[in-house]
């Protein structure tokens, strides 16, 4: 059985690497990546390498000759080719390289949700419904570390605004998700949908508990979006990540990323890590960034 991870030199690739050799033999890992001396460099040096960008369909559907399952990590936005034109590539390939399985880290409830942040997940789905390739889809909610520049505002005592008012936020460490996705790649039966998250908790929980952790005196203050916009903006960042966040905040009020499910410590086989043991760590790793 051969396994492969796409977009491997990522945070979340490596992660993912990190768990999977810890269950399979290494010889059956295989990383596709854009760029192998960054590989070279980030990847464990026993693990196999083939090279494969998302925009080359081609080079793609080589790297997955031989592969039974891959984890297709969804790219980033923004890119000169569009993210669905990406994704729509590695599908292809899938299906022309004849790979048995696919499990895609996809969007926190991708079959209702409504944000623009959410279209290319989607779609994606979509596309892996009708590609007639056996799949899994890992929803995942939200990594806690996307949270850092609070959590490290909080650690400084500095105060902080946001616009996601009493919307619900199913954290998780980035790890945890990671793990979770080298597990299903191993399940003899994996489900079609995995709603990943840990406990919903509002930005108003997150300060109660950063300064229960960090003794320090700070204010969490929930604004507008012309408020938030108008703070962020103050603070140096350009028009198009303004946008990217104010939506992201959006989302998060309209609860896109409140996940009920117990999907992710079903899979990790033990309880998640609990919110300061979490954001503790999170700051420990960050200490001095």
């Amino acid at each position: 059985m051969k396994y492969a991870i796409s977009a491997a030199t990522g945070r979340f690739g490596q992660l993912v690497i990190q768990d999977l050799r810890k269950i399979v033999d290494v010889s059956d890992i295989v990383a596709i990546v854009r760029d192998v001396e960054k590989a070279q460099r980030v990847l464990p040096e026993d693990i196999t390498i083939r090279q494969a960008d998302y925009t080359d369909e081609a080079a793609l559907q080589h790297a997955l000759r031989g592969i039974d399952r891959l984890l297709f990590i969804s790219s980033v936005p923004g890119g000169e080719v569009p993210r669905q034109q990406q994704h729509a590539n590695v599908v292809q390939a899938a299906q022309k390289a004849g790979v048995g399985f696919v499990a895609y880290t996809s969007f926190a409830h991708a079959d209702t949700a409504q944000s623009p942040l959410s279209k290319d997940h989607v779609a994606t789905e979509q596309l892996l419904r009708d590609s007639g390739l056996k799949v899994s889809f890992l929803r995942n909610a939200w990594y806690l570390e996307n949270e850092l520049s609070y959590l490290q505002a909080a650690a400084q005592g500095q105060d902080a605004v946001y616009a996601a008012g009493r919307g619900k936020i199913s954290f998780a460490l980035e790890r945890e998700y990671a793990e979770a996705a080298a597990r299903v790649m191993t399940l003899v039966a994996p489900k079609a949908v995995y709603e990943f998250g840990g406990e919903p908790r509002t930005y108003a929980d997150l300060a109660e508990t950063l300064s229960a952790l960090t003794g320090k005196s700070f204010t969490f203050k929930s604004v507008d979006d012309a408020t938030y916009r108008a703070a962020i903006q103050a603070a140096g960042l350009g028009p198009e990540l303004i946008d990217v966040l104010t939506a992201m905040q959006d989302m998060m009020r309209a609860g896109e990323l409140d996940v009920t499910s117990t999907d992710l410590p079903d899979v990790l086989g033990r309880p998640l890590s609990t919110l300061p043991d979490a954001l503790h760590e999170v700051l420990q790793a960050h200490a001095g960034a």
